[in-house]
């Protein structure tokens, strides 16, 4: 069937919420006869992953680390995407799509998710399509989910087109989700975009592709994708401020979609050092305003978070040597209502980070000690 993909915005040029609508539990209803709930998940509890940084450290490395992960307990593992990494001290940014593929044969029960974007700068949808199709149609049920996003400047401009506004941003990121969403379904596409597409299709299709849900970190844009993505994916430090997040997701449409969680951690065996790594790792990650989003180099975030102190990397990322403050904090975020929770340790030391997690967290925070 090939049909021309309407790309007409639900916002006219800037991004506003949607009006409310009720939930019928249709959408939570449709999830269960799919069977892409992980098991735990069905039973009432969080799902807890490994993060994969692909822009802090080697991919044969992560790969190592998450078989280490599965043997720990962790559920699943989660990978970033990126062409550069936040500071060129970080040093790494492999290509999430092959790792994927590598870490799935590698693993056998784990389910794996990323981030990633499709608005036409290092991916045009269709390509984009298909590789998320080739890994579902794989690693059956092993891909439930992907995350979309509007993008990151470091990452995306240097594939040369302009780099909009956000509003723009949004434009392309709703345009390429229909897309991708209509590719699935096995139609041919042709859109004017942007990105444009022309007599587009997959060959390679899963039985059941894996849910296109949004990303966010403004109650604004959760809003707007309650209104036609398949969940929300979130991060932050402060429980309440993520509550507000998720609510806005709801009022705009999102009741009964899953949410998904990413908490930036800091664990080592002191308090000091715990806070110190924090500081030297992920400050680049916290740089004001709209820098996340605006800057094109490494050597930028550099710049721009070199007048962070350690003690401000509290607010940013959760800093404790005590195993059992990070389960009160994940408890915390699980009372949320999330589908899962992904879990970056944000230093260096990833093998005692898994198993210390591994043997007090996960238990605890499963009930099982």
């Amino acid at each position: 069937m090939s049909r021309r993909v309407s790309t007409r915005s639900p916002w006219p040029r800037a991004v506003r919420p949607l009006p409310l609508r009720p939930s019928t539990g249709a959408w939570a209803r449709r999830l269960e006869a799919s069977g892409r709930h992980a098991p735990c998940q069905r039973a009432g509890m969080t799902v807890y992953s490994y993060h994969v940084s692909q822009e802090q450290f080697p991919p044969r490395a992560l790969l190592g680390w998450v078989q280490r992960a599965e043997q720990a307990g962790f559920d699943g593992a989660f990978s970033s995407d990126h062409l550069q990494p936040w500071s060129p001290t970080q040093g790494e940014s492999a290509f999430t799509w092959s790792w994927l593929g590598a870490a799935m044969q590698a693993t056998e029960r784990l389910h794996f998710g990323t981030v990633t974007v499709p608005g036409g700068w290092r991916y045009q949808p269709v390509v984009l399509a298909q590789a998320i199709a080739t890994l579902a149609a794989m690693f059956p049920g092993r891909l439930p989910w992907v995350a979309l996003g509007s993008g990151e400047a470091v990452n995306e401009a240097v594939a040369g087109p302009e780099w909009p506004p956000k509003a723009g941003r949004n434009q392309r990121l709703f345009n390429a989700a229909m897309a991708i969403k209509a590719l699935f379904a096995g139609e041919r596409v042709t859109t004017e975009g942007p990105p444009m597409l022309r007599d587009a299709r997959l060959w390679c299709r899963p039985a059941t592709p894996p849910l296109l849900v949004g990303a966010a970190t403004s109650a604004d844009t959760a809003q707007w994708l309650g209104g036609w993505a398949d969940g929300l994916l979130t991060v932050g430090r402060d429980v309440e401020a993520l509550r507000s997040t998720i609510a806005a997701f709801r009022r705009g449409g999102g009741s009964g979609k899953p949410v998904f969680l990413k908490v930036d951690l800091s664990w080592a065996p002191s308090e000091a050092e715990a806070l110190q790594q924090a500081h030297e790792n992920w400050r680049f990650n916290a740089a004001p305003g709209d820098a996340n989003t605006e800057l094109r180099q490494p050597e930028d975030f550099d710049a721009a978070t070199r007048h962070l102190t350690a003690e401000a990397m509290q607010s940013h990322v959760f800093v404790s040597s005590d195993p059992q403050a990070h389960v009160a904090h994940l408890q915390a975020c699980a009372a949320l209502g999330v589908e899962a929770i992904d879990l970056h340790q944000v230093g260096r030391d990833q093998e005692g980070f898994i198993d210390v997690f591994g043997a007090q967290v996960l238990p605890a925070l499963r009930g099982t000690v």
